[in-house]
């Protein structure tokens, strides 16, 4: 079977000869330029012949493809759960990654391992490496606290088909007994010391058969590459992109990477307003913005899978324009706004007016958005966002209605915006609803009155989802829901895990 990368040759044409260079397993590689589509799973299986990781789906809904990637942040190493079969060989560039060949130390099993087998969580043993690996990977942190809805989330993201989740859930409740189990790990000094002491300061490129992969380490850098390259794919952490590639075989010319770029890394909290640039995770976001909208949070941790929000970022996910992109209803009506970039020239755009059409956005060629603003206060509003799927986790909305209420001490709407995702070819308000709410009072007789124009706001269409009468009536539904859990905390109108 031929190589994946090609080893440095003269007669080769490349742009750069900049090397991939990162840890695998505690040891060094570096790599002559890859095809910049080339996955971590690919690369894993058919060139270094690490065949524990496994190909499920190839779009990371089923977690068989699991790794754990090493990052620095400052002095500290940070490790992550991802899912290798949609991230590209060329986002490895000065980290540490560890399969699951990788975590026998000594020639012992890890206690993730251990613990999987005294609880007899295999059979087949497909998806095992996944589940050790996502399992794996939380024993990283100092203080591991797990709790079963903690466990829950941390392998929602792995499937399993004939196992069964009950003794999966034991070893990993037998697994937190355990103590000091970051010590079974590599060393954190070690690794750290090892990136550290080959500079990965110093931005790269490479090209392999008229494909390029840019990863500039500056937002001014960035900034020129795409006046360079006005057509080139963007990338953070490629949980779309990717499935171009593994689903849609797709070729990409040029692509350009952003998660080497410190500044788009940073979130700024301030009194009244958090910010998050382009490279910041759902993970990270989440972190943030839970404290403030608790529905947010939760709606975050039903995003895709922990692998997924470890990768996606918030800004990411506007940027697609998807009309069923969760984070958009919630965002717009929290009154977001977003800081596009071309050049050295920036402009401020609401998120209201982000969306334009079907796969059509207000962003101008060589533009790209630096960050996202979000307002941490309304006072005395009351925000809600609900999602419904067929699948509870890690699934494609129907409908993810959101609203964002405030009334005056006599009960009478002073302001409400309601936006909603899959009712229409773009995240939407419900413009002709809200107006004919304003300066009503907020009673069930209000909202019963407007419900018919729902239908002036939204036509939407049937697909493998939901139907568009379905569609209709959920959102109206969502209203009156909306409404009942304002008048009592005692009604509970909906299922959801623990907010930590």
């Amino acid at each position: 079977m031929p190589r994946l990368y090609r080893r440095s040759r003269k007669t080769q044409q490349q742009e750069s000869s900049d090397k991939l260079a990162f840890l695998l397993n505690g040891e060094w590689v570096e790599l002559d330029p890859v095809s910049p589509t080339l996955t971590v799973l690919e690369f894993l299986r058919r060139d270094r012949r690490l065949c524990g990781t496994k190909e499920g789906c190839a779009e990371g809904d089923c977690g068989a493809c699991t790794v754990t990637i090493g990052e620095l942040h400052g002095s500290k190493i940070k490790y992550q759960a991802v899912n290798s079969c949609i991230c590209f060989v060329g986002s490895l560039h000065g980290k540490h990654l560890i399969t699951v060949e990788g975590i026998k130390q000594n020639g012992k099993l890890h206690p993730v391992q251990q613990c999987m087998i005294s609880s007899h969580a295999s059979q087949c043993g497909f998806c095992t490496p996944g589940f050790v690996m996502s399992l794996y990977t939380y024993c990283y942190q100092q203080e591991p606290g797990f709790s079963r809805q903690k466990i829950n989330d941390l392998l929602a993201g792995n499937l399993c088909r004939c196992t069964g989740y009950r003794p999966i859930v034991t070893a990993a409740q037998k697994l937190l007994k355990r103590k000091n189990l970051s010590r079974y790990g590599y060393s954190d000094q070690a690794v750290t010391a090892q990136l550290k002491k080959n500079h990965f300061k110093k931005s790269h490129s490479f090209s392999v058969n008229d494909a390029t992969y840019h990863s500039p380490v500056s937002s001014d850098e960035l900034a020129t590459l795409l006046q360079d390259h006005p057509k080139a794919t963007l990338v953070a952490g490629a949980t779309d992109v990717g499935l171009w590639v593994t689903k849609q075989q797709q070729k990409l010319d040029c692509i350009i990477s952003i998660e080497r770029i410190d500044a788009l890394k940073t979130t700024r909290v301030g009194k009244d307003m958090v910010s998050f640039g382009a490279g910041v995770s759902l993970s990270e976001a989440r972190q943030v913005l839970m404290s403030d909208y608790p529905d947010l949070g939760e709606l975050i941790r039903r995003f895709g899978s922990e692998q997924i929000r470890n990768r996606a970022t918030v800004v990411g996910n506007i940027a697609n324009g998807s009309p069923i992109g969760d984070l958009a209803p919630a965002l717009m009506v929290l009154d977001a706004k977003l800081t596009l970039r071309v050049g050295s020239y920036r402009r401020f755009v609401k998120l209201d007016d982000f969306f334009i059409d079907y796969g059509k956005q207000d962003i101008k060629p060589g533009e790209f958005i630096e960050s996202i603003q979000i307002p941490r206060v309304f006072k005395d509003a009351m925000f809600s966002v609900y999602k419904l799927s067929k699948r509870f986790d890690q699934d494609i909305s129907a409908v993810c209605g959101a609203f964002n209420l405030q009334v005056d001490d006599e009960g009478i709407i002073k302001d409400i915006r309601i936006a909603f995702g899959g009712m229409a070819g773009i995240p939407k308000r419900a413009s002709n609803v809200e107006q004919a709410l304003m300066d009503e009072s907020w009673s069930l007789q209000t909202i019963n009155k407007v419900m018919p124009l729902f239908e002036a706001d939204f036509q939407p269409i049937t697909d493998c989802r939901a139907s568009a009468e379905y569609r209709i009536l959920a959102a109206r539904n969502l209203l009156k829901r909306f409404f009942l859990e304002t008048q009592s905390e005692s009604i509970e109108t909906r299922l959801s895990g623990a907010v930590e």
